[in-house]
């Protein structure tokens, strides 16, 4: 089959491939998205049609009471005899994995995760593992993973991107989505907003590291993400249509991972500083926010420095001497202050992927030069970082870094270090090429400090 000309609902990419114009098969492996009132009653009917005989669910100590325990009731009045595994330890990391492997039934045919963020990663990170379909419960709308394929796990002390298992039903009840805390829901509505960068982001990566672009996933992830934006009102009083539209956009920008493969379309710089917070808060014994609210916060600090570059005069020759100037091992030793126990898995990303050599940046430096007209065009097309702050103010989502409790130092670190999380092409990565990039992180700071934001 085609892929659609125009945006469709949700249901329209599921568990079909899609020839594209892009070059790609598209294919999501989802085969039931159910967001509707009363949802978790249907869990039966769902389990029943794949044929599966012995669920084991994975919850923890909170979402089994605001879920976990209605599910296991009605999987038992339909005479299904459901393990559930109350996990102890949410720091999802080699011991998670392993306490979630010790319990499964030597007889599981099935995998049930209820819960957000951590739940949901547990599940199809496990459930990949032990070759096991899963089914999701979601809890609340925080973020857009319940339908990606891959999974987020701490692996020698940094956030890693695993392959992971799709979920081959989503259950939305909107009841228990209604009754989640109001944080998650504007957390969710953050996640989303990120995709205002990530977009350009790969944009950027796509006319000058050569990175796959495809036009019509582009368009069908701008579709929901304008959509939201329409709804920002109705989101805030908790209006339960709204509330689905929001968890529809975030399932179907998850699946575009499965669709496109990976998940460059919707994760971009905002998420790179996400995950070094991430890395600093397993450190430090402290979470700073909820991913979703980390990642609108680095939206906002994104887009800035995309309208501090757009306005920039750029100097090729000093930023080719910059480059022939690299060090590796002074490098190297900014990431071990940057990252502490990190540094050894962020070190090993950048020997495989090769991103910051010379001869690379060079190259890069090359075609920023001779496409700078529409790379600023591109840049001007941007969402403004002021707008996008008064978005999320007016949904109650933080967007300023002492919204989250991230000082000037931190933020210093973060712009200048950040990139180093993925081997993925961003503004960040492209300021660098350039040599630029603790000049702007250094202005936009001293802005931010004379405007209380920090």
């Amino acid at each position: 089959m085609k892929m659609y000309d125009a945006p469709q609902s949700v249901d329209k990419y599921l568990n079909v491939k899609l020839e594209c114009s892009c070059g790609r098969t598209h294919y999501a492996p989802i085969k039931h998205i159910n967001i509707s009132s009363g949802a978790i009653n249907t869990l039966p009917d769902y389990v029943r049609e794949g044929g599966y005989k012995k669920p084991y669910m994975l919850c923890d100590a909170v979402t089994y009471e605001i879920a976990g325990r209605k599910c296991e009731s009605v999987l038992k009045e339909n005479g299904y005899e459901p393990l559930v595994l109350i996990i102890r330890h949410l720091g999802f990391d080699e011991a998670t994995l392993g306490e979630i492997v010790i319990n499964k039934p030597d007889d599981c045919d099935l995998m049930i995760g209820v819960g957000t963020g951590s739940i949901t990663d547990m599940l199809r990170f496990s459930s990949f593992k032990l070759g096991l379909p899963c089914f999701t419960v979601p809890t609340g709308a925080p973020m857009d993973g319940f339908s990606a394929s891959v999974g987020i796990m701490n692996v020698n002390n940094l956030k890693a991107t695993m392959p992971a298992h799709s979920t081959e039903v989503i259950i939305g009840d909107t009841d228990v989505l209604s009754g989640a805390p109001y944080r998650m829901t504007a957390a969710g509505f953050g996640d989303l907003i990120g995709k205002l960068n990530a977009i350009n982001d790969w944009h950027l990566g796509a006319l000058i590291n050569e990175d796959h672009y495809c036009e019509n996933m582009d368009a069908l992830i701008m579709h929901y993400v304008d959509g939201i934006l329409a709804q920002t009102d109705d989101i805030r009083e908790r209006k339960p249509e709204a509330l689905g539209n929001l968890m529809n956009a975030l399932l179907l920008t998850g699946a575009t991972i499965s669709l496109y493969g990976s998940s460059r379309a919707i994760s971009g710089a905002e998420h790179h500083m996400s995950h070094y917070w991430e890395v600093l808060g397993e450190q430090r014994g402290k979470d700073f926010a909820m991913h979703g609210e980390q990642v609108a916060v680095g939206t906002v600090l994104a887009l800035r420095l995309v309208e501090k570059l757009r306005g920039m005069e750029i100097d090729f020759d000093a930023a080719r001497d910059t480059a022939r100037a690299y060090s590796e091992e002074a490098w190297r030793g900014e990431i071990r202050r940057a990252y502490g126990n990190a540094a050894d898995a962020i070190i090993e990303l950048e020997e495989k992927s090769g991103k910051n050599t010379t001869a690379g940046r060079l190259k890069r430096i090359d075609r920023i030069e001779a496409e700078q007209d529409k790379i600023r065009s591109m840049l001007g097309g941007v969402y403004s970082s002021e707008k996008l702050r008064g978005v999320l103010k007016k949904v109650g989502v933080p967007c300023d870094p002492a919204d989250i409790g991230i000082s000037a130092d931190m933020l210093r670190d973060t712009y200048l270090y950040c990139k180093e999380t993925r081997a993925r092409y961003t503004v960040y990565q492209m300021t660098w090429d350039l040599g630029v990039l603790e000049q702007l992180a250094d202005s936009i700071i001293s802005e931010l400090r004379a405007e209380g934001r920090i």
